[in-house]
């Protein structure tokens, strides 16, 4: 069962990225650049990751 995590490996600023590059099996730094596009389209990007940040757990080791 996949559970959708922050990331301890691929952590830049929480692991969100990270953690949703490991739940979809992809690079991380497209994830980040997504999130960079989505930020610079409609500036709700910022808001959806401090979201995420605190609602999504981070992985246990």
């Amino acid at each position: 069962m996949k559970r959708l995590y922050k990331s301890r490996r691929e952590q830049k600023i929480c692991g969100v990225c990270g953690g949703i590059a490991e739940y979809f099996d992809i690079d991380p730094s497209l994830v980040r650049l997504a999130w960079i596009l989505f930020v610079c389209v409609g500036g709700s990007g910022i808001l959806a990751y401090i979201i995420c940040a605190i609602v999504i757990p981070y992985e246990d080791e």
